[in-house]
């Protein structure tokens, strides 16, 4: 999946080569072993075809904003517009909101992503800014906009 140049468009324009998604994935058990929750993979449950991942982790590579903690998501092209990043990230809210018990959730998609953007305003986030991501050694700077959604919003009013 990470092979394909369009799920890494953002933010490195290019695939992952091989040392690259073994990287990632390490980067993701590390994570798991340090802050006891992350990212899910997701797969077709007609096929188990691996089709993406989707969950929570901690933005670290926008400091300002820490603490804090994103949703996102990357599939597949051949899955986008079915609705699976919606329906994961809606899960991965529920977990963050309820078994968590979070506050407030924020996305970083890039300006110049419209589907994460559109996904992030159909799970009722809401833009409140936008960040210039500084640059590291894979991927030049990208300005990113900071989506949040708060637990009342995202749950609703508790039933009495």
């Amino acid at each position: 999946m990470f092979a394909h140049p369009e799920v890494w468009q953002f933010p490195y324009g290019r695939a992952f080569d091989r040392n690259e998604t073994r990287a990632f994935l390490d980067d993701q058990i590390t994570h798991w072993t340090e802050c006891g929750f992350g990212c899910w993979t997701a797969r077709d449950r007609s096929t188990d075809q691996l089709i993406g991942y989707v969950g929570l982790s901690v933005p670290t590579f926008l400091p300002e904003i820490l603490p804090a903690v994103e949703v996102g998501w990357r599939f597949a092209p051949h899955v986008w517009g079915h609705g699976y990043a919606t329906e994961g990230a809606t899960a991965a809210l529920n977990q963050a909101f309820t078994t968590m018990d979070l506050q407030s959730i924020c996305s970083l998609p890039q300006v110049d992503n419209p589907r994460s953007c559109r996904v992030a305003e159909r799970l009722g986030m809401r833009p409140v800014r936008t960040y210039v991501v500084p640059a590291n050694e894979r991927r030049g700077e990208v300005t990113a906009v900071l989506y949040q959604i708060d637990r009342e919003t995202c749950l609703g009013e508790p039933k009495q």
